[in-house]
């Protein structure tokens, strides 16, 4: 007996999807019960008509299901793409060493993985979105190096106090007093609700 990949594939994927999607698929099941147990009343009469009818309403009922079926996989298979080209352009960002700017970015992404090249826009907002990301990245971990200097020699002051004598000598922090104080309290290795 073969077995049957696409399936297998499909109940994975039908695991994966979220909750709104599964629950996308009762509504049709509970039509094609009640409309099963019509038919079968129907045969049980011999009512022409209202078997015809109500096996068209099957009919549907299925086609129905197998629409849902197929935007579900559609909305699994989109969603993967993102999620591995996310993963492939972070990638290729992180094996450059120098970034330059986003259309150098995408002509050399789209040149090393060509089946890529006919989504160039989502290419170009994914790799704005992944490198602001390491600039964020990076200036926290700047913050975090100059904190833990200025902490190592400010041992006996407060959070309070640290961060108002930090600020003091660094202005250019000051619109991210929020993150500072949150970074002080992990640094100190005090819980910060």
């Amino acid at each position: 007996m073969p077995r049957s990949g696409r399936f297998r594939s499909y109940i994975k994927e039908l695991a994966e999807s979220p909750r709104s999607e599964k629950l996308s698929f009762i509504p049709p099941f509970l039509v094609i019960i009640v409309e099963l147990i019509l038919l079968e009343h129907a045969i049980s009469i011999q009512v022409a008509y209202v078997i015809e009818l109500t096996l068209v309403l099957v009919v549907l009922s299925v086609i129905e299901l197998i629409f849902v079926a197929q935007e579900i996989h559609e909305h699994y298979q989109a969603s993967n793409f993102d999620r591995i080209l996310t993963i492939r352009l972070d990638d290729f960002i992180m094996e450059r060493k120098r970034v330059g700017n986003v259309k150098q970015l995408v002509e050399e992404f789209t040149e090393t993985y060509p089946k890529y090249s006919d989504h160039r826009d989502l290419i170009y907002h994914i790799a704005c979105q992944i490198m602001e990301t390491h600039e964020e990245e990076a200036w926290e971990k700047t913050l975090n190096d100059e904190l833990r200097k200025f902490i190592k020699r400010k041992k006996k002051m407060n959070v309070d106090d640290i961060l108002a004598a930090f600020l003091k000598k660094n202005p250019t922090y000051r619109r991210h007093r929020g993150k500072i104080y949150q970074s002080i309290c992990q640094i100190k290795g005090i819980i910060n609700e």
